[in-house]
């Protein structure tokens, strides 16, 4: 007999060793939703530091290894513009009618047929990296024989928007407000005529017995002078507040 406490069955013996399979695993998956995240941040920064857009269509034309790439770029008002456009330029005679738009944080791009990631994706890199917000970029190609390979398309399809948008002429975005304005009668005439001074715009007009209601639209810059200078007119008799924002 003796004192000594049993053995552990396990003692000496080296723990199972762990697949790296499932590191590897975890770790791409993290990867992954690290380059997502890093991809939204990216186009929610590219979108709010972007300050200007087309002043009007542009279009240019590139041969590259026989083949013809034709990027046809157009601002946007609305997002719904952006496939009405592509409808339009695109030609069904073509091998692919690839696009792209970007209207703040809302985009979306097709690489119509050519390999993921080669076409659609380069051509709203090259909206981005232009600086540019509400634009539309249609590349079209005629295929002359000579296959580019991955990298040669995206530089290809990429190149052909980045150098239109690049010659194009564009237009500063100017964040507008919508004011709803009371005044009284005898001020009415005034208001109309000092509107153009903080580049307003009437949108419309009605009465009452109290004076007049607009609706006012004017750079949201403008807007806290503006208040301020129908206040002291009116001698606090006025009112403004403001009913909603856009952008043009």
């Amino acid at each position: 007999m003796t004192d000594r406490a049993p053995r552990d069955a396990t003692a000496g013996v080296m723990p199972p060793r762990r697949s790296h399979l499932g590191r590897t695993r975890r770790s791409r998956a993290s990867s992954i939703r690290v380059i997502e995240r890093g991809s939204r941040r990216r186009a929610a920064y590219n979108a709010a530091m972007a300050s200007e857009t087309l002043a009007g269509e542009c279009r240019l034309q590139q041969d590259i290894k026989k083949s013809r790439f034709a990027a046809a770029a157009a601002p946007l008002d609305a997002v719904d513009d952006a496939l009405r456009f592509v409808a339009r330029v695109s030609d069904a005679a073509a091998t692919h009618n690839c696009w792209a738009y970007r209207h703040g944080q809302q985009y979306r791009f097709s690489d119509d047929g050519e390999p993921g990631g080669t076409a659609g994706r380069p051509i709203l890199q090259a909206i981005d990296g232009q600086g540019l917000d509400r634009v539309v970029v249609v590349v079209t190609r005629w295929f002359g024989g000579i296959k580019l390979g991955a990298g040669g398309l995206a530089r290809a399809y990429g190149g052909c928007a980045a150098e239109c948008l690049r010659l194009a002429a564009r237009l500063p975005i100017v964040e507008r407000t919508t004011l709803e304005v009371r005044c009284d009668f005898p001020t009415l005439p005034i208001l109309h005529a000092r509107l153009p001074e903080f580049a307003a715009e009437r949108l419309d007009e009605t009465f009452d017995a109290d004076g007049a209601r607009l609706r006012v639209a004017l750079p949201r810059v403008r807007a806290a002078a503006f208040a301020d200078w129908l206040r002291d007119l009116t001698r606090g008799r006025g009112s403004v507040r403001e009913a909603e924002s856009s952008a043009e």
